[in-house]
Parts: C-alpha cells; structure tokens; sequence
C-alpha cells in the first residue's frame, strides 16, 4: 500500500497544476459598518483558546428557565488574528462552565455586515450552528475560510429547553479551529453561502401545508467560482431538499435527511465536489441556481412555521475575483440586517410543537 503522503502529493498537484481558482482575490470593500452604530450592542467575545489552533467564540450570556426560550439579539464581535478556519463545532455551558446538552441550541449565525451573500444583496453570513449540525471540518491542508483581525461581525442565536431543569448563566460557544496567516497553506481560500426557499430577508419557516409540497427559490451569484461542499437543512417531514442549475436543467445535488427519532429532523449529509480528479463544481453569473425543498406532511392539517428549507456550503471564487461589498443603502440588506439584529426579550414560554419535537431531551 502506498502511504498516505502520496495521496496528500497527487492532491496538492492536482490543486496547484490544474485548479485556476486557487487564492482568490479577497480584498475587503466599502465598510458598511460606517453607516452604523453598533457601539450600544452586547459583546460576543473571541479568544485564542488553550489549545493550540482553536478560537473560541462565546455569545452573552442569558437565562433558561423550563420550557422556555430564548431568541438572543445580535452582539458585536471580532476576530483577535488573520487566520483561515478549517473546523467548527458548538458547545453550551451553564454559569458554571458545564457542559449542556447541544439539543438546548436551536440554531447560531454569525455574519459580516460588510460583505454580500454570494447569491443576495444581504450581509454574507460567516459561520453557522445547530443540534443536529454536528462538527463541520475540511482538510485543513486545502480549504480554509479566511478571517481578519479587528473587522466587525454580528452573532446572534436561540436556546430553547423542553426540559423541567432551570439553566443559568447559559453561553452558547463555537470552536473554531484555524490555521494562522503566513503559513503556505491551506491551498484554498472558501467562503461559505447560503440559499433559502423563503428568501429574499426574514424568516427561514414557512406553514407548512398537508401532504406532498414542494417549495423553492432562485437566484444568481454575483461572481464565477467553484462549489466545494454544500449541505442542507429541513423540519420534520422533509424528504429531500435540491440544488438545481435552473438555467440547464441540471440537478447539481440532492440531500436527504438520516434516519431520526420520532418527530426529529434528520441531519442531512454533506455533498462534497473535491476528489484526485478534481475540484469543484463551477457556478456561473449567467446562470440562474434553484433551491428546491419537498416534504410530505401526514398530519392532514396545517403545521404553522412549520416547512423550512436551507442549503449552504463552500465556494472558492474564481482567481482574481473580488468577493462584492455591501451597499447599506440597498432596501433588502437593511431589512435583513434590522431581522438579524433583532430585540432583546425576556424569556417566552417554548411553543408546543417544539415542545413535541425535542422531547426526549433529557435533563
């Protein structure tokens, strides 16, 4: 058997020979943070963590009474160093430092407000988390997402608890594995995107009707690149959820849901387009992308917020491609920046149908 360093080799001269999108242009436009005044907001702190190559991200903390949650509002981050993340994973501790159950964390987002979605006018969300997320890792030697010192980004999140235990002092973290600037690799910069069938800005559910529906969206990128990785998300009910080329016809992905416990949303798997025989998927301006989400409701009856469906991964831009600003007068970006930056709010009873779908949480 051939060790595995051979495998690393033919990669690497794969990459370097054959790929032109490699170490594309990054370069930080117009600061839409000048047109607002994020000084009041809360703080989320990011810290070089005790193990060597990790950062550690904690938002406020809050309250979690039993059957409550909580929807916490954006606070105000940034990065400590120049880096490339290659890892995530997320974790909830108590006032304590405890480790609690990932279960609690309905979701976390975190995004750049100076920086456009690849497909949207709105701010490009950076990293994201949720209980059925598990650790997200790439080959660190070939991708990482690049990270700059010192430039704002907002974070928010919600918690909920099904349970009959009262929680104090709750933070929810991410680690962030990275690889420090200066170093020779990793080989490719890529930066993560997301597309949702309730696009364009707002909520991500929708009522979900009975039987078989089918919902989508579609839209361009605003510059060429390759698509590395791509995975998804859905409610309960969800069967599949698609990522089509509108404009050939062709489906480019097709994620499933895993088997899950009763009134669970499974975890959908990870489409990967890297191999020894290549890199990336190409996506094109011209073209338009569809994001497609069935599901097969068996309840006969209307489930309110119920459908969602979101699919988001990696994308390397084309050499010499400058990934486009913000513009902060453009009506969807402040409509979208006002629903990230949300209200604060004391903790509200947790509805019934997340009551019913988590359960078996334990305590």
């Amino acid at each position: 058997m051939r060790p595995r360093w051979f495998v690393v080799l033919a990669v690497l001269r794969l990459a370097v020979a054959g790929y032109a999108g490699a170490a594309p242009s990054h370069r930080r436009g117009p600061a839409a943070t000048d047109n607002h005044d994020f000084s009041s907001l809360e703080r989320t702190t990011i810290t070089v963590g005790s193990n060597r190559g990790e950062l550690l991200m904690e938002l406020p903390p809050v309250d979690l009474p039993a059957g409550g949650m909580v929807k916490q509002p954006a606070s105000l981050a940034e990065f400590p160093v120049d880096g490339s993340i290659y890892a995530v994973r997320a974790e909830i501790v108590d006032v304590h430092g405890r480790q609690l159950p990932l279960d609690l964390l309905h979701h976390m987002n975190v995004m750049n407000p100076n920086e456009r979605e690849l497909f949207l006018p709105i701010s490009r969300r950076i990293l994201a988390s949720g209980r059925e997320t598990g650790e997200i890792r790439m080959p660190w030697l070939l991708f990482g997402t690049p990270i700059r010192a010192h430039e704002p980004i907002l974070a928010n999140a919600m918690v909920h608890n099904p349970t009959n235990t009262d929680y104090h002092g709750v933070r929810v973290r991410l680690v962030l594995a990275y690889v420090p600037s200066g170093r020779p690799w990793p080989l490719f910069s890529v930066l993560p995107w997301q597309l949702d069938v309730a696009f364009p800005v707002g909520d991500k559910t929708f009522d979900l009707p009975p039987g078989h529906s089918e919902r989508a969206y579609e839209g361009s990128p605003a510059i060429a690149g390759k698509l590395v990785a791509i995975g998804g998300h859905m409610h309960v009910y969800g069967k599949a959820i698609e990522f089509w080329d509108a404009t050939t016809g062709e489906r480019l992905w097709r994620g499933e849901p895993e088997p899950a416990a009763p009134g669970e949303p499974g975890a959908v798997p990870m489409g990967k387009f890297y191999s020894l025989t290549g890199i990336g998927v190409r996506l094109r301006p011209d073209h338009r992308y569809r994001v497609l989400v069935l599901y097969d409701n068996p309840t006969g009856k209307m489930i309110p917020e119920g459908g969602m469906g979101v699919v988001g991964g990696l994308f390397s831009p084309e050499r010499d491609a400058v990934w486009p600003s913000t513009n902060p007068g453009d009506s969807l970006y402040q409509k979208d920046l006002k629903h990230f930056m949300g209200k604060k709010q004391p903790a509200e009873p947790m509805p019934m149908d997340m009551h019913m779908e988590h359960s078996h949480v334990g305590h």
